[in-house]
């Protein structure tokens, strides 16, 4: 059962252009330690903000709220399962939403896409709810 999906486009340029116009503000704000700690490794680093950053956006517009009612940008994060496939991973109010939403006797599970093809990144964030066993 579908409980939200959310979609994000972003323009990598404009990421890029914010990280150097506020160097290390703009991450600490926006991202949790593993997803600075991941995308200050990549040769692409600003590809990898700037999808993390849509992954957040499409994550908040599936939970229908937005970045508000208590939903915070690094309440959101992004992770990478064992194989690489992505994840996100909800703390605080992001948490609290998603407990909100899911319908009792269910199981939330996210299922994200990312892609790009400069200068466009694209997220798409899938919530479902699966019967607790």
């Amino acid at each position: 059962m579908i409980i939200g999906i959310g979609s994000d486009l972003i323009d990598i340029r404009r990421v890029s252009k914010t990280l150097k116009r506020f160097p290390g503000k703009f991450e600490e704000r926006c991202f949790t330690k593993t997803e600075r700690e991941k995308s200050d490794k990549r040769r692409n680093r600003a590809e990898s903000y700037a999808k993390r950053y849509a992954a957040k956006e499409a994550c908040s517009k599936a939970l229908g709220t937005g970045f508000r009612r208590g939903v915070f940008w690094s309440d959101i994060g992004v992770v990478n399962l064992p194989s690489g496939k992505p994840s996100m991973e909800l703390t605080g109010g992001a948490l609290k939403r998603l407990r909100e939403i899911t319908p009792e006797g269910m199981i939330a599970k996210i299922d994200i896409s990312i892609t790009d093809e400069f200068p466009i990144a694209q997220v798409i964030v899938i919530i479902s709810g699966e019967p607790e066993l």
